[in-house]
């Protein structure tokens, strides 16, 4: 049959506009596949690991995610519904979270206004600080004991922009060395490729906890490059999804249900080696806790 031009175009935008609701329906999206898919990572502990290198990831973001899951399971009436795993990196994080590959980003991004124009976030679950670890026979004690020095950073990360100002103000010049990962960034620095690695301060702890020497390390607590919180990033211009993401874990932060979550990964011994981080709640992170917010950087 033969239609008009003005009825054929009529058709392909309902057609078009049907497309890209569905696209920004996450829950919609979760339904019809059977199957919520996360963003995880490799070595970020312990938020986000693999203790083994393989199978599924742990950690404290994992398992606030999975918190999310379950509301997701009660609002859908989908108990038995699935949950994927995606390795994502500091590069790609973004993209395939907007290209609908994953749903939800659980690990260790940092909140900041300029991401917040591409990708939404949930309430921040921590709060750390930029700083560096070094040898402790280095002979650095400092950032500005960095300088002439070569350093090692994470690809696509906060700490490689920090630094940068850093360096503009504090009159420093250093050479950086950009990994792949978290795990890399550290190697660079225990293998003496680098004199220190900048990062935040929960992870250093996390790597040098689970070095097979970690009284060789120490961080340098007495600087800090930013205060950064960290959230899960999820897509933007979704009402639902967002109401139910960030009810979720404003519940869970302000019934207390999230304290023993964290005592589990930070003050109690964790795999793969049985490492404590002995890394108690901050005063920042408890005010966090009791008065949720999503502000960015």
């Amino acid at each position: 049959m033969n239609m008009s031009i003005p009825m054929a175009v009529g058709l392909a935008a309902v057609v078009f506009c049907s497309g890209a609701a569905a696209q920004s329906d996450t829950l919609s999206k979760i339904k019809a596949s059977g199957t919520v898919q996360i963003g995880a990572r490799d070595s970020q502990i312990p938020f986000s690991y693999r203790p083994t290198g393989t199978g599924d990831p742990v950690g404290f973001t994992n398992d606030i995610c999975l918190k999310i899951v379950d509301a997701i399971k009660a609002k859908l009436g989908m108990p038995e519904l699935k949950v994927g795993y995606t390795t994502l990196t500091s590069t790609n994080r973004i993209p395939l979270l907007t290209n609908g590959t994953v749903d939800l980003d659980c690990a260790t991004t940092t909140n900041t206004v300029q991401r917040q124009q591409q990708v939404a976030f949930a309430p921040s679950h921590f709060v750390t600080n930029i700083t560096a670890a070094v040898k402790k026979n280095s002979g650095i004690n400092s950032l500005a004991d960095l300088n002439g020095k070569k350093v090692s950073t994470v690809a696509g990360s906060t700490g490689v922009q920090l630094l940068r100002g850093y360096r503009k103000t504090g009159n420093i010049e250093v050479e950086e060395l950009a990994a792949k990962d978290t795990a890399d960034g550290f190697l660079l620095m225990a293998s003496d490729r680098t004199v220190a690695y900048i990062l935040d301060d929960i992870q250093l702890a996390g790597l040098i906890a689970t070095a097979p020497t970690p009284g060789e390390f120490k961080i340098l607590t007495g600087e800090s490059l930013r205060q950064e919180p960290y959230g899960i990033m999820y897509r933007k211009d979704d009402p639902q999804f967002k109401e139910l993401v960030d009810k979720t874990v404003t519940d869970l932060f302000k019934s207390g249900a999230i304290e023993p979550i964290y005592a589990k990964w930070f003050t109690k011994p964790i795999p793969p080696a049985n490492a404590n981080l002995n890394f108690p709640m901050t005063e920042p992170l408890k005010d966090l806790y009791k008065n949720p917010n999503n502000k960015g950087v």
